[in-house]
């Protein structure tokens, strides 16, 4: 089973037993992967579902549910400032596989990236493709940039870290402790938070953590925080 290829569909693809695929998601079955008649592969539609599916014609009838267990126990949201060129598109990548449920892109005062809605979509892209590869159940939430100030008083998780690379702060994993629900952390932007950004989270509930002693690339840093993040959930 597990050898079987994946492919992310929509939840309304799905239709009275059978997968009703699009143009780009048959070529990629038939021409890319020559799959042929009767074939089987695994459906995943984002959400928590996912189906053994055998090829029919131009769609694909649905032979059974699977149950698929590879979400953490706990839910991740990502903050992060968005860095300079493509970076993001490599952090969407590894926090799909490391288990994130959702990222907020922000744009911070050393933000130099203003993206356009093409790159919002092409983040989305990645992280369908990122789940299907890491064999996610669900594809995580990108959502669309809006100013760090109106991240950090809009979420109201229970636990709410920021990731700071100068000042006495604790190690992330070492107050990773009896976490359950929902967590948020923030990573910065090259160059870091300006005192006024780390002033206006903490005084929005985030705790200031360290992710070492070390300083980390913007691209690094988030990549860092939820595999210590994973690593404490999962024991």
């Amino acid at each position: 089973m597990s050898q079987l290829q994946r492919i992310a569909i929509a939840p309304s693809q799905f239709q009275q037993g059978q997968i009703v695929l699009t143009k780009e998601q048959l070529h990629y079955l038939v021409r890319v992967l020559r799959l042929r008649e009767g074939d089987r592969f695994i459906a995943m539609d984002g959400v928590g579902k996912w189906w053994l599916a055998q090829l029919a014609g131009e769609q694909a009838e649905v032979l059974e549910a699977l149950l698929v267990e590879t979400e953490l126990p706990v839910s991740i949201t990502l903050i992060m400032a968005l860095p300079k060129g493509n970076g993001f598109d490599e952090v969407v990548r590894a926090c799909t596989e490391l288990g994130v449920a959702c990222i907020a892109p922000v744009l911070s005062d050393r933000t130099l990236l203003h993206p356009s809605p093409q790159k919002l979509e092409r983040w989305r892209r990645i992280a369908a493709e990122a789940a299907e590869q890491s064999e996610r159940s669900f594809v995580p939430t990108i959502l669309e940039p809006v100013a760090f100030n109106t991240a950090v008083t809009t979420n109201l998780a229970t636990h709410r870290y920021i990731c700071e690379a100068r000042g006495e702060y604790p190690y992330l994993s070492k107050v990773l402790t009896d976490i359950s629900g929902e967590i948020i952390i923030a990573t910065g932007p090259e160059g870091g938070w300006t005192t006024k950004e780390l002033e206006n989270a903490i005084a929005s509930g985030f705790q200031p953590v360290s992710l070492g002693r070390r300083i980390l690339r913007a691209v690094t840093a988030p990549i860092v925080a939820l595999s210590l993040i994973m690593a404490a959930s999962e024991v």
